[in-house]
């Protein structure tokens, strides 16, 4: 499997395109190339241009989480080509979506993929496993994990991640919605966001214990 990344600088994120070969045992054993893209933050000339030159054929459209940066390319995608998009959320863009769950296992023509859903900086946000990729979105980057409206909503997030994505066993490489890649093994052992929440937490949890003694 190939991993095209595109950076697109209207939404600063990142745009992934997936591409192998499926043997169609059906029609012959015949070889046709295919495509996923993860996130459409924007579409440009680059991304049609390199999927008609290569042959690829897009079997569908993945979306991590429903925000405007990650998802506007839609709007010109969905004039070029006839793919089914797959979100947790049931429509993207007034687009219609085939909703996945948690743990569901897709197959979609030559790409077997895992849907991991973790909530927390959106209520639809998931993470797509695939061989040894984990396209994250928000919900890590390299050293953070994705915003969230309350440290409820993080500590909830964080635990998620944890007691998912970071039980992995195999050392996957992550790509995440903004910044650079990582891996799973780094992220586990030096993510400085979800090692200072900790902390902070800790510490808080200290200083209530403390007041209540003075009491």
């Amino acid at each position: 499997m190939k991993v095209l990344v595109h950076y697109c600088p209207c939404g600063f994120c990142n745009c992934y395109m997936l591409g192998a070969e499926y043997v169609n045992v059906s029609e012959n054993f015949k070889t046709e190339k295919q495509a996923l893209l993860v996130d459409p933050g924007s579409m440009d000339e680059v991304i049609v241009k390199f999927i008609e030159k290569e042959g690829y054929c897009l079997k569908g459209i993945l979306i991590t989480h429903n925000h405007e940066n990650h998802v506007s390319g839609l709007r010109s995608l969905m004039r070029i080509y006839n793919t089914e998009i797959y979100a947790g959320a049931p429509s993207v863009l007034g687009n219609k979506t085939r909703v996945v769950k948690d743990g569901e296992l897709l197959q979609i023509g030559a790409f077997n993929i895992e849907v991991i859903s973790i909530p927390g900086h959106s209520s639809d946000s998931v993470v797509y496993k695939t061989e040894h990729f984990l396209f994250t979105g928000d919900v890590i980057s390299a050293g953070i994990f994705g915003t969230t409206p309350s440290p409820y909503g993080a500590m909830r997030e964080i635990a998620k991640i944890q007691n998912t994505i970071f039980q992995l066993h195999s050392n996957y490489i992550i790509f995440p919605g903004h910044g650079p890649p990582s891996s799973l093994e780094v992220e586990r052992k030096f993510n400085i966001s979800i090692n200072n929440f900790h902390e902070n937490r800790t510490k808080n949890e200290r200083l209530w214990y403390n007041l209540d003694l003075l009491e």
